[in-house]
């Protein structure tokens, strides 16, 4: 399904929407009137109900929810504040990462974030000042010719810019990432390479189980 915007639409009821967001537009507006355009204010041309319930960041592709009407975005807002709601990412990042020595494949980042005040809206791991932030990361593939390592993200907690600060921490920064990342790693893609690619949670009303896919364009 595709709304007139423009927008994929992967799941519509009565209640919630599941979209897939493009890279580089942003999710609501921003300052100034060449920021207007966003996923949002798409979408509410579509359907006028729809709310924010959570967002990803400009450079980020991938799975996206909206409420429909103000009961469901409060319903779903505390699924998040419970971690009810389970997202999972697929990124490239510079380096021949190796898998994390788990009987499982998953490592845990543990390093806490806070605003990089200076550098607003940037941020930074800060252990004495920053809240605390946990990342799941799997090694899903490494090409160790072009250098580089396919990894699947679980945002445990869910601070701004946590994956790309976190993976920058782990000294693998995920390719294009343009604020975060130097400049070899900058240069070796036009687009940040993270992508929203799974959501899994329990409908508030109807209770079904609901699991959504969406892969990623690189």
């Amino acid at each position: 399904m595709s709304c007139s915007q423009g927008i994929q639409i992967i799941h519509e009821d009565h209640d919630l929407l599941v979209l897939d967001k493009p890279a580089g537009l942003l999710c609501v507006p921003g300052r100034g009137a060449d920021k207007q355009d966003c996923l949002s204010a798409r979408v509410q041309a579509c359907f006028p109900d729809a709310l924010v319930v959570h967002r990803l960041d400009m450079a980020t592709s991938g799975l996206l929810l909206m409420a429909r009407g103000i009961t469901m975005q409060r319903a779903l807002n505390r699924l998040f504040e419970r971690r009810e709601i389970h997202k999972r990412y697929l990124a490239v990042v510079a380096g021949c990462l190796a898998p994390a020595q788990q009987p499982d494949g998953w490592g845990l980042i543990d390093l806490p974030i806070a605003l990089d005040w200076p550098r607003r809206p940037l941020r930074i791991i800060d252990v004495a000042a920053g809240k605390p932030s946990q990342t799941r990361w799997r090694t899903v593939a490494v090409d160790t010719a072009a250098n580089s390592s396919r990894v699947e993200l679980e945002p445990v907690t869910g601070r701004s810019h946590q994956l790309r600060v976190h993976l920058l921490a782990l000294g693998h920064p995920i390719l294009g990432d343009a604020l975060y990342g130097p400049p070899t790693a900058r240069a070796r893609s036009a687009r940040l390479l993270l992508h929203a690619s799974a959501l899994r949670l329990v409908h508030p009303l109807s209770h079904a189980a609901l699991y959504f896919e969406s892969p990623p364009a690189f």
